[in-house]
């Protein structure tokens, strides 16, 4: 059998603590000698524990006199940075991502359509704006495109389509950085589509948001994989 250490059995009974609410957002932890007094814990185990947490996204650790390890609730970006841990652990195939904003992105582009915000959609007219750029580098447009597609998934108000689309959307940025993928008319083309899926996203048209998003995922997918044809391509 497997015996826990220590440190695990306290981080995991703190952790379950947090997730249930009994030590809410912004409240702080007992200090460090307070643990060790209720646990019988040395203190090496306790601040091992503690770094569990933190590296978890669980607690913050703040140093001086005020300080101590206040509690935080996990968001959009510690999911994303655990789903690309995943990606570049596991090597995924620039297809396999491709694929998956295939099959997750027209539904936030609907439930954007449905719930979103005057504010969300300004954001989303600016990024349309600056896709238009001609003239700027390849990277810039492929930022406004990250962007632009995390704010579609934002204003869906669905944390976990959010977070996955923050990812995937993350990667594919890292792996396309490349002009051979992206030339000039694929820029066109992708401001063009951008700019009529935010129109639908503005007139709260829910099937027209499907439609277009579908198209354009779909098209962008060939165009980037088609580039080279031979080649594997994986996530930088």
């Amino acid at each position: 059998m497997k015996v826990s250490k220590a440190s695990d059995v306290l981080a995991n009974e703190l952790r379950e603590r947090i997730l249930t609410g009994e030590f809410p957002e912004g409240v702080g932890l007992p200090a460090e000698r307070d643990l060790v007094t209720q646990t019988h814990m040395s203190r090496t185990t306790v601040r091992e524990a503690l770094r569990i947490l933190e590296v978890q996204g669980l607690i913050r650790i703040k140093a001086g006199r005020t300080g101590g390890a206040f509690v935080q609730r996990p968001g959009e970006e510690a999911m994303a940075s655990t789903v690309n841990l995943l990606i570049r652990g596991q090597q995924i195939r620039l297809a396999d991502l491709l694929g998956m904003r295939e099959a997750i992105e027209p539904y936030c582009a609907q439930l954007a359509a449905a719930n979103r915000t005057d504010a969300e959609l300004e954001l989303l007219d600016a990024a349309v704006a600056a896709l238009t750029d001609d003239e700027g580098p390849l990277s810039t447009f492929l930022e406004a495109n990250v962007e632009w597609h995390v704010l579609v998934a934002r204003a869906s108000h669905n944390k976990l389509l959010s977070g996955m689309m923050t990812a995937l959307s993350q990667a594919i940025y890292a792996a396309t950085d490349d002009e051979q993928f992206v030339d000039l008319e694929v820029r066109h083309t992708t401001a063009r589509a951008h700019a009529t899926i935010t129109a639908a996203i503005r007139d709260h048209d829910g099937e027209a948001a499907v439609r277009r998003m579908t198209r354009h995922v779909h098209s962008y997918a060939a165009v980037v994989l088609g580039a080279d044809e031979d080649r594997e391509i994986v996530v930088p």
